[in-house]
Protein backbone atom coordinates (compact mmCIF):
# COMPACT_ATOMS: atom_id res chain seq x y z
CA UNK A 1 0.00 0.00 0.00
CA UNK A 2 1.39 3.36 -0.90
CA UNK A 3 2.43 5.42 2.24
CA UNK A 4 0.20 8.62 2.40
CA UNK A 5 2.03 11.83 2.20
CA UNK A 6 2.80 13.85 5.52
CA UNK A 7 1.73 17.26 3.60
CA UNK A 8 -0.96 16.54 1.40
CA UNK A 9 -1.79 20.25 1.31
CA UNK A 10 1.39 20.91 -0.43
CA UNK A 11 0.80 18.21 -3.50
CA UNK A 12 -2.81 18.45 -4.03
CA UNK A 13 -4.91 21.70 -4.42
CA UNK A 14 -7.75 22.30 -2.40
CA UNK A 15 -9.58 23.63 -5.83
CA UNK A 16 -10.41 20.62 -7.81
CA UNK A 17 -13.59 20.78 -9.42
CA UNK A 18 -14.49 24.14 -10.86
CA UNK A 19 -17.14 24.02 -7.99
CA UNK A 20 -14.54 24.55 -6.06
CA UNK A 21 -13.70 27.79 -7.69
CA UNK A 22 -17.21 29.12 -7.71
CA UNK A 23 -17.89 28.27 -4.27
CA UNK A 24 -13.98 30.21 -3.20
CA UNK A 25 -15.10 33.16 -5.41
CA UNK A 26 -19.03 33.48 -3.81
CA UNK A 27 -18.12 31.88 -0.24
CA UNK A 28 -15.11 34.27 0.26
CA UNK A 29 -17.21 37.57 0.03
CA UNK A 30 -18.39 37.75 3.53
CA UNK A 31 -16.48 36.62 6.40
CA UNK A 32 -19.69 34.73 7.94
CA UNK A 33 -20.50 33.44 4.88
CA UNK A 34 -16.55 31.66 4.55
CA UNK A 35 -17.32 30.58 7.86
CA UNK A 36 -20.39 29.10 7.38
CA UNK A 37 -19.03 27.18 4.09
CA UNK A 38 -16.09 25.82 6.17
CA UNK A 39 -18.81 24.55 8.43
CA UNK A 40 -20.37 22.61 5.29
CA UNK A 41 -17.62 21.13 3.83
CA UNK A 42 -16.32 19.71 7.26
CA UNK A 43 -19.51 18.84 7.67
CA UNK A 44 -20.09 16.94 4.18
CA UNK A 45 -16.68 15.70 3.67
CA UNK A 46 -16.77 13.86 7.45
CA UNK A 47 -20.07 12.38 7.14
CA UNK A 48 -19.67 11.31 3.54
CA UNK A 49 -16.93 8.63 3.83
CA UNK A 50 -18.36 6.40 6.71
CA UNK A 51 -21.66 6.86 4.13
CA UNK A 52 -19.69 6.13 1.44
CA UNK A 53 -18.33 2.83 3.31
CA UNK A 54 -21.78 1.49 4.64
CA UNK A 55 -23.49 1.94 1.31
CA UNK A 56 -20.46 0.13 -0.95
CA UNK A 57 -22.16 -3.16 -1.08
CA UNK A 58 -25.57 -2.07 -1.94
CA UNK A 59 -24.49 0.54 -4.37
CA UNK A 60 -24.62 -0.35 -7.89
CA UNK A 61 -21.47 0.18 -10.09
CA UNK A 62 -23.26 2.07 -12.99
CA UNK A 63 -24.88 5.43 -11.66
CA UNK A 64 -22.21 4.71 -8.34
CA UNK A 65 -21.78 9.00 -9.21
CA UNK A 66 -24.87 9.73 -8.98
CA UNK A 67 -26.51 7.68 -6.29
CA UNK A 68 -22.87 9.22 -4.11
CA UNK A 69 -24.15 12.69 -5.10
CA UNK A 70 -27.77 11.90 -4.01
CA UNK A 71 -26.49 10.65 -0.58
CA UNK A 72 -23.79 13.62 0.22
CA UNK A 73 -26.88 16.22 -1.12
CA UNK A 74 -28.73 14.43 1.32
CA UNK A 75 -26.16 14.87 4.58
CA UNK A 76 -25.53 18.66 3.30
CA UNK A 77 -29.42 19.10 3.56
CA UNK A 78 -29.75 17.67 6.88
CA UNK A 79 -27.04 20.43 7.47
CA UNK A 80 -28.90 22.95 6.06
CA UNK A 81 -31.91 22.39 7.55
CA UNK A 82 -30.03 22.22 11.06
CA UNK A 83 -28.75 25.57 10.20
CA UNK A 84 -32.36 27.10 9.10
CA UNK A 85 -33.28 26.28 12.80
CA UNK A 86 -30.76 28.43 14.36
CA UNK A 87 -31.60 31.08 11.82
CA UNK A 88 -34.05 30.55 9.00
CA UNK A 89 -32.80 34.11 7.39
CA UNK A 90 -29.06 33.41 7.41
CA UNK A 91 -29.85 29.77 6.37
CA UNK A 92 -31.84 31.32 2.72
CA UNK A 93 -28.49 33.96 2.52
CA UNK A 94 -26.29 30.81 2.55
CA UNK A 95 -28.45 28.02 1.12
CA UNK A 96 -26.84 28.43 -2.36
CA UNK A 97 -23.24 27.88 -0.83
CA UNK A 98 -24.33 24.31 0.99
CA UNK A 99 -25.83 23.24 -2.10
CA UNK A 100 -22.72 23.52 -3.76
CA UNK A 101 -20.40 21.63 -1.09
CA UNK A 102 -21.57 17.97 -2.43
CA UNK A 103 -20.76 18.90 -5.95
CA UNK A 104 -17.16 19.43 -4.98
CA UNK A 105 -17.04 16.66 -2.73
CA UNK A 106 -18.23 14.40 -5.36
CA UNK A 107 -16.10 16.42 -7.97
CA UNK A 108 -12.83 15.53 -5.77
CA UNK A 109 -13.33 12.00 -6.56
CA UNK A 110 -13.12 11.50 -2.94
CA UNK A 111 -15.76 9.39 -2.27
CA UNK A 112 -14.88 7.00 -5.45
CA UNK A 113 -11.41 5.86 -4.59
CA UNK A 114 -11.86 4.90 -1.21
CA UNK A 115 -11.78 1.34 -2.33
CA UNK A 116 -8.00 1.94 -3.30
CA UNK A 117 -7.11 3.43 0.05
CA UNK A 118 -6.85 2.76 3.69
CA UNK A 119 -9.85 3.72 5.68
CA UNK A 120 -7.42 5.98 7.95
CA UNK A 121 -5.84 7.56 4.71
CA UNK A 122 -9.24 8.43 3.29
CA UNK A 123 -10.49 10.28 6.79
CA UNK A 124 -7.02 12.15 6.75
CA UNK A 125 -7.50 13.43 2.60
CA UNK A 126 -11.01 14.20 3.42
CA UNK A 127 -10.22 16.80 6.59
CA UNK A 128 -7.36 17.89 4.18
CA UNK A 129 -9.27 18.83 1.70
CA UNK A 130 -12.06 19.96 3.31
CA UNK A 131 -10.28 22.33 5.77
CA UNK A 132 -7.71 23.02 3.03
CA UNK A 133 -10.66 24.70 1.53
CA UNK A 134 -12.48 25.77 3.86
CA UNK A 135 -9.68 27.84 4.92
CA UNK A 136 -8.71 29.45 1.81
CA UNK A 137 -12.18 30.48 2.19
CA UNK A 138 -12.21 31.57 5.29
CA UNK A 139 -8.41 33.44 4.40
CA UNK A 140 -10.26 34.92 0.99
CA UNK A 141 -12.89 36.84 3.54
CA UNK A 142 -10.26 38.08 5.85
CA UNK A 143 -8.78 40.25 2.86
CA UNK A 144 -12.36 41.00 0.73
CA UNK A 145 -14.27 42.15 3.43
CA UNK A 146 -12.18 45.11 5.62
CA UNK A 147 -11.05 45.81 2.21
CA UNK A 148 -14.44 46.14 0.41
CA UNK A 149 -16.88 46.89 2.56
CA UNK A 150 -14.61 48.01 5.72
CA UNK A 151 -16.51 45.43 7.82
CA UNK A 152 -16.13 42.12 9.74
CA UNK A 153 -19.12 39.87 9.62
CA UNK A 154 -20.20 36.37 12.06
CA UNK A 155 -22.94 34.27 12.19
CA UNK A 156 -25.42 35.22 14.47
CA UNK A 157 -27.95 37.94 15.69
CA UNK A 158 -31.74 38.29 14.71
CA UNK A 159 -31.03 38.92 10.95
CA UNK A 160 -28.43 35.95 10.77
CA UNK A 161 -25.54 38.24 10.35
CA UNK A 162 -23.46 40.79 13.40
CA UNK A 163 -21.43 43.08 11.54
CA UNK A 164 -18.64 44.80 13.20
CA UNK A 165 -17.68 47.68 11.42
CA UNK A 166 -14.53 49.98 11.84
CA UNK A 167 -13.53 53.77 10.46
CA UNK A 168 -9.83 53.64 10.19
CA UNK A 169 -8.73 56.94 8.42
CA UNK A 170 -5.57 55.35 6.18
CA UNK A 171 -7.67 52.67 4.80
CA UNK A 172 -9.42 54.00 1.92
CA UNK A 173 -12.15 51.12 1.10
CA UNK A 174 -10.99 49.08 -2.50
CA UNK A 175 -14.27 47.66 -3.93
CA UNK A 176 -13.08 46.01 -6.66
CA UNK A 177 -11.62 43.49 -3.78
CA UNK A 178 -15.01 42.49 -2.93
CA UNK A 179 -16.23 41.91 -6.28
CA UNK A 180 -15.92 38.83 -8.52
CA UNK A 181 -13.08 40.02 -10.44
CA UNK A 182 -11.22 41.51 -7.06
CA UNK A 183 -11.86 37.56 -5.91
CA UNK A 184 -10.14 36.15 -9.22
CA UNK A 185 -7.52 38.59 -8.51
CA UNK A 186 -6.49 36.98 -5.22
CA UNK A 187 -6.94 33.05 -6.63
CA UNK A 188 -4.47 34.13 -9.13
CA UNK A 189 -1.72 35.51 -6.21
CA UNK A 190 -2.97 32.29 -4.22
CA UNK A 191 -2.19 29.97 -7.51
CA UNK A 192 1.52 31.61 -8.22
CA UNK A 193 2.14 31.19 -4.40
CA UNK A 194 0.87 27.69 -3.90
CA UNK A 195 3.04 26.53 -7.25
CA UNK A 196 5.62 28.33 -5.79
CA UNK A 197 5.34 26.56 -2.34
CA UNK A 198 4.15 22.57 -4.38
CA UNK A 199 7.43 23.17 -6.49
CA UNK A 200 10.21 23.78 -3.84
CA UNK A 201 8.61 21.19 -1.29
CA UNK A 202 8.51 18.46 -4.60
CA UNK A 203 12.28 19.81 -5.46
CA UNK A 204 12.99 18.51 -1.21
CA UNK A 205 11.40 15.29 -1.57
CA UNK A 206 13.18 14.33 -4.87
CA UNK A 207 16.65 14.69 -2.97
CA UNK A 208 18.14 11.53 -1.94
Amino acid sequence: MKSYPRYYFLVESPLVTLAGFGLLIMGSSRLAFALTTLGALVWVYSLSIPLAFITQKFSPQRGRTITLLFLISFIAGIFLFLLFLASPLFAMRTQYLIILTPVVCVGSHLPKSYQKMLRKEVYVRALFEAFGLGLLIVAFALIREPLGYMTLSLPGGIWGIIELEYDWDFIIPIRVVSSSAGALILLGYATALFQSIRKNYLKTKERP
